[in-house]
């Protein structure tokens, strides 16, 4: 009777020892699947919570692409042979008499080099004057030199050579080998040759954004994309700055995965599966493979598709949750694409908690029997 005593007394120990630690509070990663679902708008909270289906994934599950508007993509690429304020010319002048104007006694020709087309447009030439040069190619500024000095010396030949100037540049700057001033030439009067000119980028393709800044506009494009679609290149034109960096973009994974993180992409476009990957995957002994989470603040217009108002104003908190042990949530999971600032967030499993109670409250009752028998020595 003693001993029977005795276990109803310990069952009774225990009981109130589960009661105890589960009131207060076990320790965990995050917030349960109903505490999630408690913050939908539905239940007064203020987040719109999806579960992700073939047409949630259609709208939402996108990555916003890169690109350049049609101001940059509808600009014709420069002649290579129109010259520009800033470019410098060679001019050779042959004179057909023994005392020239130009040509000195005893040769046949004269050079004249580095001659730079001023700020106007203008360059000038001895016995010829000012003439115009911006606008013209070589050989028409060869025809008006040729006029010019007819009329001073009897069947002159003129010779127009365009070296690289200073007018028509870029600047290339950040990520490339060989960071610089450029000259628009021939084989660099498109962004993708320039970029090429410049050594090529100096970090992984796959992670590398080139941006062009045209005046007060602006415009973007993947690295990849420049190469991998010869549609995409664009003509340059002088002034142009061009800037190559690093994506910047992240997401942050939290909960029971097998890292928590803030997570740098590494290339165009990550899935959640993807995301789930670099993490470590779900956490074997923690994780709830039917509440996986996608935090994310949605634009406006996305919202709105979503569902299927036209009242929203501003961009809207949207849950996005994946049920991996669905027949097709690998898949729904694979196709939706992570954005930058997400928030991933793997649910734990409601037995990880049971198992966390059960711990605590026999290491508990461990240590009050340690207590009495120490007591009863």
């Amino acid at each position: 009777m003693k001993r029977y005593s005795l276990r109803l007394a310990r069952g009774a120990a225990l009981v109130a020892a589960l009661g105890l630690i589960s009131s207060c509070g076990l320790p965990r990663s995050g917030p349960n699947k109903s505490e999630i679902f408690a913050g939908s708008v539905l239940e007064g909270g203020d987040a719109f919570i999806f579960t992700v289906t073939d047409r949630v994934n259609a709208i939402a599950g996108v990555s916003p692409a890169l690109g350049f508007s049609s101001g940059f993509q509808n600009a014709d690429t420069l002649g290579s042979d129109v010259i520009n304020p800033g470019d410098t010319l060679g001019l050779t002048i042959w004179e057909n008499v023994d005392d020239g104007l130009l040509v000195p006694e005893g040769q046949k020709a004269t050079v004249l080099e580095e001659v730079q087309v001023d700020g106007s447009g203008f360059i000038f030439v001895p016995y010829a004057g000012r003439i115009r040069a911006a606008g013209n190619t070589p050989d028409a500024i060869r025809r008006i030199i040729t006029e010019k000095l007819n009329e001073q010396t009897p069947g002159p030949q003129v010779q127009v050579r365009r070296l690289a100037g200073d007018g028509a540049t870029v600047s290339i700057v950040g990520a490339v080998n060989g960071q610089g001033v450029y000259p628009i030439q021939r084989p660099t009067r498109t962004l993708a040759a320039m970029l090429a000119a410049a050594g090529g980028v100096a970090i992984r393709p796959e992670i590398a954004q080139v941006t062009v800044v045209r005046g007060n506009h602006s415009g973007s494009i993947w690295f990849e994309d420049l190469y991998d679609h010869p549609g995409h290149d664009i003509a340059l034109r002088g002034g142009d700055r061009i800037i190559v960096e690093e994506d910047t973009r992240t997401f942050t994974a939290l909960g029971a995965t097998g890292a928590q993180n803030r997570i740098p992409f590494d290339s165009q476009a990550i899935s959640a599966i993807e995301a789930l990957a670099q993490v470590g995957g779900l956490n074997a002994s923690l994780a709830d493979p039917t509440g996986v989470f996608v935090f994310r603040n949605e634009p406006e217009e996305i919202a709105e598709q979503l569902l299927g108002r036209d009242d929203l104003t501003g961009t809207q908190r949207m849950i996005y949750v994946l049920d991996l042990t669905q027949p097709n949530g690998m898949f729904m999971a694979r196709d939706f694409a992570i954005r930058d600032q997400d928030t991933v967030f793997v649910t734990e499993a409601p037995f990880s908690q049971f198992n966390k109670v059960i711990a605590a409250a026999t290491g508990s009752l461990s240590a009050v029997g340690a207590v009495n028998t120490a007591i009863g020595n």
